[in-house]
């Protein structure tokens, strides 16, 4: 299905009215042609300052449902496979045969599902080399083209794919093989590490890909301190997820818990009114006396205004109730999550690194903007460095996981004193590392961490804040990078208490 959206200039002439009319009539072809219906449309919009306009555009969202087991996604997969060029049929004047499509696409979709087919690209502008050159990016993974001239390979040839099959008897135009450490055709070669300088460069000046950080990330392994057993009664323990304004991580999390046999409960913490506040609070305050662990799931709470992120969830922990609720789990040997901005709240307000809420220094360890200046969203390695928590007794130190990271405050920042002896302790959790394992404050980094610290522990290990959403993995999720993805602090925090 498609749901359509279009931008134009201000309309005055006919020429300007005609440029939508006649997209949308182009769109209204194509769907006719290929049996693909729309199901509604964004808001149009027109913009114009001055002499300057918005570039007329018609923007296309496709969206279809199907089997996750059958997802698969562009980048190569694997060397000395086989590279193919999915040809549609075109008329004299260049515009597809709809009939060649349906079938060529029906096809691709059964070798899909075959297995038959690694990766595929739709070709664009830039043609077949420009989609070869972006399967490349993902795993690192070269091409050598040997078919086909400069011209061809070019062309936009809106329609066609690009495909990589294990198979080398496929009926379609082999164009090379996969392989390799560049683009290679003819005479021509272009490395990947060029290839990706040229491609993230583009708008470098303007949005930074990497922030521009400086120091040295220690190399550290800690072994296991010993976690007591838990003294309590054996039995299913129950989760407390409260969901503060802004919170938007409740569900994956609630999820990750339910996955491995934990009891959930979520509760919305209101703020309209002091009294709506105060009752809330007091509620969330019994849940915690009748629960083992207190989970507090990643978002913006408060729009991470006024001045940082993780307030309100810290006022909140604060307050008498709350506090008194708090550290009389962790006495009874509970235990407490933070991922993202439940991360934030905690060191915020000394749970982590300390294991008690207490009143913060001025340079106390925090978590503050991302050295980057904005947003990151993307997917980083991190190594367990010390599993001397309840939280991660199914992790040995050394294990690298591909984790989502998603946040604008992120990086760690801490007196180097206290940030090394927090190593010395066994409190640093995880770091981001790069591709070979090494903690890093360059590529791998993606917030300028000190240190590289991306999770950190209270002392006796109960309390864990980590800022990757560990939650957000599922078994088709990221399915197509590579990499250990299941940290398995869920099923570690739930079996703490069976």
């Amino acid at each position: 299905w498609l749901t359509l959206q279009e931008y134009f200039e201000r309309m005055g002439s006919e020429q300007t009215w005609g440029k939508p009319l006649s997209a949308l009539l182009g769109a209204w072809w194509a769907q006719k042609n290929t049996g693909t219906p729309a199901i509604g449309g964004k808001d149009s919009m027109s913009g114009t300052f001055e002499d300057i306009h918005v570039p007329p555009t018609l923007v296309s969202f496709a969206l279809c449902t199907e089997d996750a087991d059958n997802i698969i996604s562009p980048e190569f997969k694997r060397p000395s496979g086989t590279i193919y060029r999915v040809r549609i049929g075109r008329g004299s004047d260049g515009m597809p045969d709809f009939d060649s499509v349906k079938s060529a696409y029906a096809k691709v979709y059964g070798l899909i599902c075959g297995r038959q087919i690694l990766s595929a690209c739709a070709v664009g502008r830039g043609g077949v080399l420009a989609a070869v050159a972006k399967m490349t990016l993902g795993n690192g993974i070269g091409a050598a083209l040997d078919s086909g001239s400069l011209d061809d390979i070019t062309n936009k040839a809106y329609g066609d794919l690009v495909i990589e099959s294990k198979n080398g008897d496929l009926d379609f135009e082999k164009i090379g093989r996969t392989g390799g450490d560049g683009i290679a055709f003819g005479q021509e070669k272009v490395t990947l590490t060029d290839l990706r300088r040229v491609f993230e460069g583009a708008l470098d000046s303007v949005y930074p890909v990497y922030a521009d950080t400086h120091g040295a990330a220690p190399d550290r392994l800690f072994e296991c301190k010993n976690i007591h057993a838990y003294s309590g009664q054996k039995a299913r323990p129950h989760i407390v997820i409260p969901v503060f304004p802004g919170t938007n991580c409740e569900y994956d999390s609630a999820n990750a818990f339910r996955r491995v046999g934990g009891i959930v409960d979520t509760f919305v913490i209101r703020n309209l009114s002091a009294s709506d506040i105060e009752h809330s609070t007091a509620h969330l305050a019994r849940m915690i006396d009748n629960s083992q662990i207190i989970m507090i799931p990643g978002g913006f709470s408060g729009g991470d205004e006024p001045d940082g992120s993780g307030k309100f969830i810290a006022a909140v922990l604060r307050g008498p109730k709350v506090k008194k609720a708090v550290l009389g789990l962790l006495k009874r040997d509970g235990l407490i999550l933070g991922i993202c901005n439940g991360f934030q709240a905690l060191i915020k307000v000394g749970l982590v690194p300390y294991g008690d809420i207490r009143d913060m220094r001025d340079d106390s360890p925090t978590l503050t903007f991302n050295s980057i200046g904005r947003h990151v969203s993307r997917a980083v390695h991190t190594r367990i460095a010390s599993n001397a928590s309840p939280w991660l007794s199914l992790c040995r130190p050394g294990d690298i996981h591909t984790v989502a990271v998603s946040h604008g405050e992120g990086r760690f920042a801490a007196t180097q004193q206290e940030a090394l002896a927090l190593f010395e302790n066994g409190q640093v959790a995880t770091q981001y590392v790069d591709d070979n394992g090494r903690p890093t404050m360059k590529e791998g980094n993606p917030n300028g961490s000190l240190l590289s610290v991306e999770g950190l522990l209270s002392p006796d290990g109960r309390v864990f804040g980590k800022m990757a959403h560990t939650e957000r993995f599922t078994a088709n999720t990221l399915k197509n990078v590579p990499g250990q993805k299941d940290q398995q602090i869920f099923k570690s925090g739930v079996d703490y208490f069976l």
